[in-house]
């Protein structure tokens, strides 16, 4: 069911959604949150298919906030409210509320949401493109638990990511760091299946694709080893290899979809890695609203040295002994340094 609403008010979008309710004969609809997207008319579309997809997992009010730009001074002052409220078959199994804001009225969206907001329940809001420096700052930014961005779709990904660490807050999170999620659970698990120390990897995928790096950039982090990030043609990340004592482990995957596990002393073995669409994507970052502490720690490591294009290396320091009857701290890892190598 589709109402539409010209001119209007968050008051009457809130009565309208409660009509709409009652006329598909569910008055109470068990949704566990708010996702608040921030678009454009262009990518509205894609970005509503994907959260509908998603909320057949994460039952929720969808608010897409498109801010229209106007062209004639007169029509900048001019303040104007239009929304659509979709209920039913067409918004998923939530709700949908797409407002249109004109004027004057784009630069105050956070006063238009807040009361569309579900009661007791977590606020996420996603910005499919363009996402401000500090998502934390930005006014709709605060007033969620959780904010996801997408270093991928900015113009300069690697730019973007630096902006990312050096504006973190506690609830932040990236779709670029989603992409990686199966790789990052293969490679800890051929790690258990042959413990051993790594001594070196290399990190194999497209140019400019902040995916691999926030890989390479992890692998730095808690392996404190050196981790060469090399290039191929995509799509994505390709290959990872590590260099361990027992060994070496190559992970690669050069369709994009199926990956072949090398290890020593094992036959080889197909994973399935294929490239997930944005709707899974969306669906694991709304698996958990607590702060990533792992992404935290990836994305603020060597991000300085970004740019540079080739090594990531990491480098343990001198521990501290430990106390009687308490276990010695892991290693520190050193700021990550890069050498020109492409």
């Amino acid at each position: 069911m589709k109402i539409d609403l010209t001119e209007t008010t968050s008051s009457k979008i809130n009565q309208a959604l409660v009509s709409a309710r009652r006329a598909i004969g569910t008055p109470a609809i068990g949704m566990v949150l708010t996702l608040v997207i921030v678009t454009d008319e262009e990518n509205a579309y894609d970005a509503l298919k994907s959260a509908g997809d998603a909320s057949r997992e994460h039952p929720s009010r969808i608010i897409a906030v498109i801010k229209r730009v106007s062209r004639s001074p007169r029509a900048r002052r001019d303040a104007r409210l239009d929304a659509e409220v979709r209920v039913g078959s067409d918004a998923g199994t939530g709700e949908t509320v797409v407002l249109r804001l004109h004027g004057e009225l784009a630069n105050h969206a956070q006063s238009v949401v807040l009361p569309l907001l579900l009661p007791d329940a977590p606020v996420v809001v996603w910005w499919p493109e363009d996402a401000p420096a500090d998502a934390a700052k930005d006014p709709l930014g605060a007033l969620a638990q959780r904010r996801i961005t997408d270093t991928y779709s900015a113009e300069r990904p690697l730019d973007e990511l630096a902006v990312r660490a050096a504006t973190y807050s506690p609830g932040d999170t990236d779709l670029a760091w989603t992409r990686i999620t199966p790789w990052r659970s293969m490679l800890a698990a051929a790690l258990d299946q042959q413990p051993a120390q790594v001594i070196g990897a290399t990190v194999e995928g497209e140019s400019d694709n902040p995916s691999c790096e926030l890989l390479a950039m992890w692998l730095a982090d808690r392996l404190g080893a050196p981790v060469e990030r090399t290039y191929s043609e995509g799509p994505g990340l390709t290959a990872v290899r590590m260099e361990t004592k027992n060994g070496v482990i190559v992970l690669d995957r050069a369709d994009g979809s199926l990956a072949t596990l090398s290890m020593q002393g094992q036959p080889d073995r197909g994973v399935a890695l294929k490239r997930r669409d944005t709707a899974e994507l969306l669906a694991e970052e709304l698996r958990r609203l607590d702060p990533d502490n792992t992404y935290e720690s990836a994305v603020k490591f060597g991000v300085d040295k970004l740019h540079a294009g080739g090594e990531v290396k990491a480098a343990p320091v001198q521990e501290k002994p430990a106390e009687a009857g308490q276990k010695a701290p892991a290693a520190k890892k050193a700021p990550a340094r890069k050498a020109a190598a492409k």
